[in-house]
Order: C-alpha cells, then structure tokens, then sequence
C-alpha cells in the first residue's frame, strides 16, 4: 500500500527535526528544485527548437515580441 502524506503532515514531522536536520532538508529540497527545474526548462528549450525547425514559428525582435505581449 502507498503511503499518503499531506502536506500538514510533512510540516508536522518537520517541526519535529533538529534544527541540523531541517536546515538539511531545506538544502536537499533546494538542490532538488534546481534540478527539477533545469530538466523542465531543457524540455521547453527542445520543444522550441523542435517547433523552430518545423517551421511553426519565425525569428522576432524584441520589439515585435513586446509588441504581440501588449497588445
């Protein structure tokens, strides 16, 4: 059986750590999200070459970026 954990329950058993422990739990979950992150932004990053190549998008300024933005 999988076991199930709200979020008030991992903010439970936090407190519950030493001040070492949570201050290395911050720092493995920090690392954590910078990996995550990295490996979401190179995903959108291949998409984007992908939808460069196929022609479904065209090179722009920044101007012409900011325009279609604000408009």
């Amino acid at each position: 059986m999988e076991n199930v954990h709200t979020f008030a329950d991992i903010l439970e058993a936090a407190d519950n750590l030493s001040i070492a422990e949570k201050e290395e739990l911050i720092a493995v979950l920090q690392r954590r999200l910078i990996e995550q992150r990295r490996l979401e932004i190179a995903a959108e990053i291949k998409a984007a070459r992908r939808e460069f190549q196929s022609g479904k998008c065209q090179p722009a300024t920044v101007e012409e970026i900011m325009q279609e933005i604000l408009s």
